[in-house]
């Protein structure tokens, strides 16, 4: 029986065989037809990158909460971290959805976003936060070569459209319950991305990731060692004129009754175009005579209104 969240080994793709490549397209094709995320194997990724970005993460995390609030989630520092603690963020409110916090806390990184000065405990956080965000990119040119193939379109087609990329790291730490949550309160409020493409690592542990499927119920992605869950944004969607899917997501608590093991740590890097990328309907997704569903609008406008509506004032400035 196909898994709900197909999983998809890329290596085909990596060993350039045609026939591969075309057998890697076709899955990817199909995914993002129907369920609009995919688990990828085979990828090729540094696992000990993964590793050292998880431990040094958690490490800041871990300290005490006057040493973290010493890095904001806003400040004057290109490419700065951010910082947002408990009750930051509102991920429903993206959808319309008014909720209690979301019940974690969370790092950022972006080059072209403004932060906070990096500080100097844990060691070597900056280092292994920049040379994760620059390996992810060169997976995300794959995965965009991937996807322009599946669209009918030339492997490169996206390339010119994430030069000054808006992408950015995120490391989101969700606490151990200590308290039963508030009425309609959840890890992460049920949401879409609202970028291109998201490449998150993630963890077997109670109370994770689930995905909205065609029916309207929610299933949970498989969690495997060694590999990533893709899903696609609201602009990918938008430039699709629908057709492919940027679908609702959330983060769940854990069950009731367990106790010890549900803290997570996920990994999460948004793969965005640039700020003056023109998000307009992709030709191959036209039929003769159809109109686009949407006006064009660049990626910077369209960004910073759904920032607004999770974050508040709590958001980044763009260089």
């Amino acid at each position: 029986m196909t898994p709900t969240i197909p999983i998809i080994d890329l290596e085909p793709w990596y060993d350039g065989g045609a026939g591969g490549e075309a057998g890697v397209v076709d899955a990817v094709r199909v995914a993002c037809e129907t369920t609009g995320f995919f688990v990828i194997a085979g990828h090729r990724f540094d696992e000990a990158l993964v590793t050292r970005l998880y431990d040094t993460s958690r490490a800041f995390f871990d300290l005490p909460a006057e040493a973290k609030a010493a890095c904001p989630p806003v400040g004057d520092v290109p490419g700065g971290l951010m910082h947002f603690s408990q009750g930051m963020e509102k991920l429903a409110l993206t959808l319309g959805v008014e909720t209690p916090p979301d019940v974690k806390e969370a790092l950022d990184y972006g080059p072209l976003y403004h932060g906070g000065t990096w500080p100097p405990e844990p060691q070597g956080l900056r280092a292994v936060w920049r040379e994760y965000y620059d390996a992810m990119n060169d997976l995300c040119v794959v995965l965009r070569h991937i996807l322009a193939r599946a669209a009918g379109l030339a492997d490169d087609h996206f390339e010119p459209f994430f030069e000054n990329t808006l992408s950015s790291l995120r490391v989101l730490d969700y606490p151990e319950p200590v308290t039963p949550p508030l009425p309609g309160q959840l890890r992460a409020g049920a949401h879409t991305d609202y970028g291109f493409l998201t490449v998150l690592r993630s963890e077997d542990k109670p109370g994770g990731l689930e995905v909205m499927n065609l029916k309207g119920d929610w299933v949970a992605p498989p969690a495997l060692p060694g590999t990533f869950v893709v899903n696609l944004g609201d602009s990918l969607m938008r430039w699709t004129n629908d057709k492919w899917r940027s679908t609702p997501h959330r983060v769940v608590n854990p069950p009731v009754g367990s106790v010890g093991g549900s803290r997570r740590q996920s990994i999460a890097f948004f793969n965005n175009p640039g700020r003056d990328a023109l998000i307009d309907t992709l030709p191959t997704f036209l039929k003769d005579g159809q109109t686009p569903k949407y006006p064009p609008i660049t990626y910077g406008a369209y960004s910073i209104d759904r920032q607004q509506k999770a974050h508040g004032d709590h958001i980044s400035d763009v260089v």
